[in-house]
């Protein structure tokens, strides 16, 4: 067992310098779609090593892939999230700011088009808001996690309607993303909860050392922002992926 996670870790290390080699050297000249696909391939080789496997989720009435420009939005539950919305549909992602501090990872994650969001703090918002209008006015993809933090699989928390307001403001619609994580038996796989108490190194070792994962994930219909509250659209995207991942709510 030692052995087998010593050799996992290894390979996520190099997989890690890899990445690290890619944005510093490519990422500052390559155009949208290269950095795109590059973003793509190493998350899905991320999620191999941590032998997560993606599939489609079941029971959900979902499409074959989001639409090209969207505001998405997804249930959170581990720092797997982004990758594995990544290794599907590349995002510019919003996310709260303890991630930048992940060894690494943070700085990864930043140099794909992370825009990082301190909690509580309203100048911080309005100008990450703004970002976020500018980048759907142009096109992009952008996602974020609207529970603000993550969540025990089986429970979704409510969902901050603040930054519903970009996808109003710049015209797009609304993609919901539904997200889990099973063994091998179709239940909740108990090593990727990422709540409490738990680090960041925690959670990569119970990964690394648990039964492999398998990763679900559902593309949502889109909603239609014109003429919406922003209130509304919230509350629509979150009965969406409680209904395709039967959850309920958790105070």
């Amino acid at each position: 067992m030692k052995i087998r996670l010593a050799w996992r870790l290894a390979r996520l290390v190099l997989h890690l310098v890899q990445g690290l080699l890619t944005c510093a050297l490519v990422f500052p000249w390559a155009g949208t779609g290269l950095r795109e696909r590059l973003v793509r391939r190493w998350s899905a080789r991320l999620l191999g090593i941590c032998r997560v496997r993606v599939e489609h989720l079941p029971g959900a009435q979902s499409l074959e892939k989001p639409l090209e420009h969207a505001l998405i939005v997804s249930n959170h539950i581990s720092w797997l999230d982004i990758f594995l919305i990544n290794s599907r549909y590349p995002c510019r992602f919003v996310a709260k700011a303890e991630i930048r501090a992940w060894p690494v990872v943070g700085w990864l994650v930043a140099q794909a088009g992370t825009v990082f969001i301190a909690r509580g703090n309203r100048r911080d918002l309005r100008h990450i808001f703004k970002g976020l209008v500018d980048a759907l006015g142009q096109g992009q993809r952008v996602a974020f996690f609207p529970e603000g933090t993550t969540a025990s699989q089986g429970g979704l928390l409510p969902f901050h309607a603040n930054l519903f307001e970009a996808a109003i403001d710049a015209q797009v619609p609304v993609q919901p993303v539904a997200l889990a994580y099973v063994d091998a038996r179709g239940g909740w796989h108990p090593a990727v909860d990422y709540t409490g108490e738990t680090t960041f190194v925690d959670s990569i070792l119970r990964i690394l050392q648990g039964e492999p994962v398998v990763a679900r994930i559902g593309c949502l219909a889109p909603i239609a922002s014109s003429g919406a509250h922003r209130r509304d659209l919230s509350a629509q995207a979150r009965d969406a992926i409680a209904a395709a991942l039967g959850a309920v709510e958790v105070e």
